[in-house]
């Protein structure tokens, strides 16, 4: 185990995930509800997982054989982006106390993970952090590189399970419908802010 490459590995992946972003929204949101919050901090760090590896072990292969790639990425996930944050303001605009956390109505487990993953991996962003930039760090390491991406997993596990169940200590703020319109109405501000880097390429 080479100790400088965990520790570097870990820091940056702190880093980069620590950021606001539709990811973390989703699961701060999913924890403040107490729903399916195992099935999607799993499924945000084992997505992570996958994109850092590939980032350390082919990210420059990757974009010489696909060039297309980007692009296709960056639209399809301005897209779903858009949508959502509309959904997510449509929430906040109703008057209905059903925003409250405790009734508001609960997402069937296989929409709340596929919803998940959609924010994951339509999000050219998530690439660039893992696949880019992680990838290029790790060429710092050479024999190295399982420690580096170990302490990258490493930050990601740490990161999503502490974000969802944490969130459970917030749920007395957000029994109030008021708190929940905000919240909703900040998600899809989230939304349309990265959906609108996309587009414009920044």
């Amino acid at each position: 185990m080479n100790f400088s490459a965990y520790v570097t590995g870990l820091m940056m992946g702190l880093s980069l995930i620590v950021a606001i972003g539709a990811q973390n929204a989703f699961v701060l949101r999913q924890g403040l509800r107490n729903e399916h919050v195992f099935a999607v901090c799993l499924a945000c760090a084992l997505s992570d997982t996958l994109l850092i590896v590939l980032g350390v072990t082919s990210f420059r292969q990757i974009a010489t054989l696909l060039p297309w790639l980007d692009p296709a990425m960056r639209y399809g996930g301005a897209a779903f982006l858009i949508w959502y944050g509309a959904k997510n303001l449509y929430s906040a605009l109703r008057s209905s106390g059903a925003l409250a956390a405790g009734e508001e109505r609960a997402s069937s487990f296989r929409q709340t993970v596929l919803t998940c993953l959609a924010l994951t991996w339509l999000n050219p962003h998530v690439y660039l952090d893992t696949v880019v930039l992680l990838g290029t760090i790790s060429t710092r390491f050479p024999g190295g590189e399982l420690s580096f991406t170990t302490g990258a997993v490493t930050a990601s596990f740490l990161f999503f399970f502490s974000l969802g169940y944490a969130a459970t200590w917030l749920r007395p703020v957000f029994s109030n419908p008021l708190s929940w319109r905000i919240l909703e109405a900040l998600i899809a501000l989230t939304m349309w802010m990265i959906a609108s880097k996309l587009l414009s390429g920044t």
